[in-house]
C-alpha cells in the first residue's frame, strides 16, 4: 500500500480559496454541487462510475482541509460508500475502502460516522480474504476507526479481536503493525466495555518478533509491551510467552532499555510470570540477566514500575543462581547502576540507600 494512502502517513493539502466574499461563495457553490454529483453517482450509477466516483471522492478528501472533510462526512457520500464494502467485485471494495479511509484521516466525526452506517460488519469480512491487499487496508481501516473512543465497543463487541490477532500471525508486516495499534487502542476500553479483553496466546510470538526488531523506547514498543501484559493474565498466555523464542530475553532488554511506559509493562509481564509460579519461571528470568535492570528500575521507573521491580527482585531473591552471585557482585551493580543514575559523586549514597531497602525487604518477608 502507498504511503499516500495510510491514515497516519498522509500529508495534508489544503484547498486555497480566495478571501473576497463572492469567490468564496462562488467556491462553495462549486464543491456542493461536487459532491452533489458524487452521491448521485454513487448511489444511482452503475459497477464503474460507482468506482470512479469512489476514486474521485477519496482524491477530493485527500485535497482537503479538516472542516472540509467534515463537510463531506456531512453529505449523503459515507452510506453508499460503505454498501460497496459488501460488493462482490474486488475493484469496488478497495475504491470504496480508500475513500473511506481518507474521509476518516484526522477526523473524528467521520469515523463515528463510518461506523454508524455499518462500516464495522464488512471491514471484518475483509479481514478474511485471501487478498493480501485487502486485508491490509481493512486492517489500516478499523486501526483509524478505533482511535474513536466511542467506536471502540462496536468494535470490540463484532470480534474484532480474534482477526487482528491473525493477522498478527499471518499478515503483512505493515498489517501486523496496524493490527498492534488497533488491538491497543481497543484494550483502552473500560473494563465493563472490553470485558476485560483477552488475547489469544497465540499472538505473543509475532509480538515478540516485532518488539525484538523496533526500538525499546519507541511508541510502538510501548503498545506492544501493552498487549504482551494483556496476554500475560492468562497462565496459557505466561506459557506461550516463556517459550517463545527470546522473549524473556526481549523483556529484559526492554527494562533495561525501554522508555517508561515500556519498562512498566515489561517488569509487569515478568512480575506476573513469576507471582504465578516462581518454581517455574525464576530461573529463566534470571538466567537472561534481569537484576541489573530491575535494580535501575527500582531507582528510576515510575512509581508503579519502582514497586514491580521491588516486588520480583523479592520473588527472584531465593534462587540458586542468586546465591551464587557475592555481596562483593552484588555492590559492584548496585553502585554502578547507582553512578550512572546520580553521577559519581552520589553514587555511594545511592548504592548505601539502594542495599539497605534490599536487606530492609528481606527482613521484612523472614
Amino acid at each position: 500500500m502507498k504511503q499516500e494512502e495510510r491514515e497516519e502517513k498522509e500529508v495534508e493539502d489544503e484547498i486555497v480559496f480566495d478571501t473576497s466574499d463572492s469567490q468564496i461563495s462562488n467556491s462553495n457553490h462549486r464543491k456542493q454541487f461536487l459532491i452533489f454529483q458524487l452521491s448521485q453517482r454513487l448511489i444511482h450509477g452503475d459497477l464503474h462510475s460507482r468506482i470512479e466516483a469512489a476514486k474521485d471522492l477519496r482524491n477530493l478528501a485527500r485535497k482537503s482541509s479538516p472542516k472540509s472533510r467534515s463537510n463531506l462526512g456531512a453529505s449523503s457520500l459515507i452510506q453508499p460508500l460503505v454498501c460497496m464494502l459488501l460488493s462482490p467485485n474486488l475493484d469496488a471494495r478497495e475504491a470504496s475502502l480508500l475513500a473511506l479511509l481518507n474521509l476518516a484521516s484526522r477526523n473524528e466525526r467521520n469515523k463515528i460516522k463510518i461506523v454508524a452506517a455499518g462500516a464495522i460488519p464488512p471491514l471484518l469480512e475483509l479481514l478474511k480474504l485471501q487478498n493480501l491487499s485487502l486485508r491490509e487496508l481493512a486492517t489500516a481501516a478499523i486501526l483509524t476507526l478505533s482511535a474513536a473512543t466511542s467506536n471502540k465497543p462496536v468494535i470490540l463487541s463484532a470480534g474484532a479481536t480474534s482477526l487482528l490477532v491473525q493477522i498478527l500471525i499471518s499478515g503483512s508486516v505493515q498489517a501486523k503493525v496496524d493490527a498492534v495499534t488497533a488491538l491497543y487502542y481497543l484494550s483502552a476500553c473500560t473494563e465493563s466495555e472490553s470485558s476485560s479483553m483477552m488475547l489469544d496466546p497465540g499472538a505473543v510470538a509475532p509480538l515478540i518478533d516485532l518488539l525484538k526488531e523496533c526500538k525499546k523506547h519507541s511508541k510502538f514498543a510501548e503498545k506492544t509491551t501493552s498487549l504482551l501484559q494483556i496476554i500475560s493474565n492468562s497462565e496459557e498466555g505466561r506459557t506461550a510467552i516463556s517459550n517463545s523464542d527470546g522473549g524473556i530475553l526481549t523483556l529484559v532488554q526492554t527494562i533495561e532499555d525501554g522508555s517508561l511506559v515500556s519498562t512498566e509493562h515489561a517488569v509487569g509481564v515478568l512480575l506476573s510470570m513469576c507471582q504465578t509460579c516462581r518454581e517455574t519461571y525464576r530461573e529463566p528470568i534470571l538466567k537472561e540477566g534481569a537484576i541489573p535492570g530491575l535494580l535501575r528500575l527500582t531507582v528510576e521507573g515510575t512509581t508503579e514500575a519502582q514497586e514491580r521491580a521491588r516486588r520480583l527482585l523479592d520473588l527472584l531473591r531465593d534462587s540458586p543462581q542468586e546465591k551464587r552471585m557475592s555481596s562483593a557482585d552484588l555492590e559492584r551493580i548496585v553502585y554502578k547502576i547507582a553512578a550512572e543514575v546520580d553521577g559519581i559523586d552520589q553514587a555511594a549514597e545511592t548504592a548505601k540507600r539502594l542495599m539497605q531497602e534490599m536487606v530492609q525487604r528481606r527482613l521484612n518477608t523472614v
